[in-house]
């Protein structure tokens, strides 16, 4: 006679009642969801903030006085908020003993009407081909290069730019609005950055077509390592009419608002682990009443109180298993759906991917749902564990 295992004795109890061990794993599967995504997202938004600012390639940004999240956002996703500062100003910050090196940037933004049908927003960056390419060494060509001049009528297009356009190198390009025409000299790689969609031209061009002489929007700093930041920091707080954003001021800036989105979102799934737990412990309870004669007869043969307690948390363990791993494995498969609704929902997305769901995170969720089952199988099985033979069979009877 083939011997049944308390696994497969805890398994076909489950069975009983399909459609309410059903929803209660889909309940734990839920919450195993949204702890995976969570943390997920914790993980793979930091990593992904601290990418785009070690691709920035410098340590502040030098910009006119203004409000300083129109700074933080011109410094990470190429805002508009256009604000002028002297060229001389940057002269000053490289000569600090501090900086390593400086970039000026003037960032001018026309009116385009072949973008769509209503027109769209073409950004043009003007930047000096001595120092920028050597702080933004991160950005990858498809073809081509940079120019060399402060002054030329050259180009370089940004991946997302250059297909829209359906320029190449050695295309020419029709400033809107202007009426001035440059000559495609490179194209860079997708960098899934602000810089895709950007047209990069030397900053005396930027300056002479759009009638800005001597004007800078923002001025990248790059300080030596051996440099106190904090200190050099209070001194450009001295510079006149100029606001200075670190990469630290932005960082923290992000990361707090971040977080209270966090503390929120966890203040959600500790409730739908709650709930998940408040309905393991009523499906199980629900069973063992049910099964009180069972039981009443299972003790009445020689099972132990012990075999009867392992026998109803077993099944507990079953029922939050199971929805850990149905939870973990929705989680994976949805992670592009939720990257895709958090950059609609967040103020400022960093490039990469936002949910990074990695093994440790994978088992420390199981490992969650593990101790849900544990705790919440406690109670049902000690009830179980309790009952007298003779009055489970007795109730029976009298019922």
């Amino acid at each position: 006679m083939k011997k049944i295992s308390v696994f497969e004795v805890a398994y076909k109890n489950l069975l009983r009642k399909k459609t309410r061990s059903l929803l209660t794993v889909l309940g734990i599967a839920m919450a195993a969801w949204v702890l995976v995504s969570l943390f997920g997202f914790n993980k793979g938004y930091e990593t992904s903030l601290n990418k785009d600012i070690d691709n920035l390639g410098f340590q502040m940004l030098v910009v006119a006085k203004g409000c300083p999240y129109e700074a933080a956002t011109l410094m990470l996703k190429g805002g508009t908020g256009l604000k002028y500062m002297k060229e001389e100003i940057a002269s000053a910050v490289a000569a600090e003993p501090e900086v390593e090196g400086v970039t000026a940037m003037l960032m001018q933004v026309v009116f385009d009407p072949n973008k769509g049908e209503s027109g769209g927003i073409s950004a043009f960056l003007g930047v000096d081909p001595a120092s920028f390419p050597k702080m933004k060494s991160a950005l990858p060509f498809k073809s081509g290069g940079w120019f060399k001049e402060l002054e030329t009528f050259e180009a370089v297009f940004g991946y997302e730019v250059a297909e829209l356009e359906q320029r190449e190198v050695g295309d020419l390009y029709l400033i809107p609005e202007k009426e001035v025409e440059v000559k495609v000299v490179g194209v860079l790689e997708r960098t899934g950055t602000q810089d895709d969609g950007t047209i990069f031209l030397p900053i005396r061009t930027v300056q002479r077509v759009f009638a800005v002489p001597g004007e800078l929007t923002a001025i990248g700093i790059k300080v030596k390592k051996e440099a106190d930041i904090k200190a050099f920091e209070d001194k450009m707080y001295k510079l006149p009419d100029v606001q200075v954003v670190s990469l630290t001021q932005v960082k923290t800036t992000i990361m707090t608002l971040v977080s209270t989105a966090r503390v929120m979102v966890f203040s959600i799934a500790l409730i739908a682990i709650l709930i998940a737990m408040m309905g393991v412990i009523n499906t199980v309870l629900m069973s063992v009443m049910e099964r009180r004669q069972e039981i009443g007869i299972l003790k009445s043969m020689g099972a132990m109180a012990l075999d009867v307690f392992k026998l109803v948390w077993l099944e507990t363990i079953i029922l939050c298993v199971s929805g850990g791993l149905i939870g973990t494995a929705l989680a994976l498969l949805t992670a592009r759906l939720t990257d895709l609704l958090v950059r609609n929902l967040l103020p400022y997305s960093p490039s990469g991917g936002l949910v990074a769901i990695d093994l440790p995170l994978v088992l420390m969720t199981l490992g969650v749902v593990t101790a849900i089952g544990l705790a919440s199988g406690i109670y049902p099985s000690w009830k179980a564990a309790r009952m007298r033979p003779l009055d489970t069979i007795r109730s029976e009877g009298e019922s």
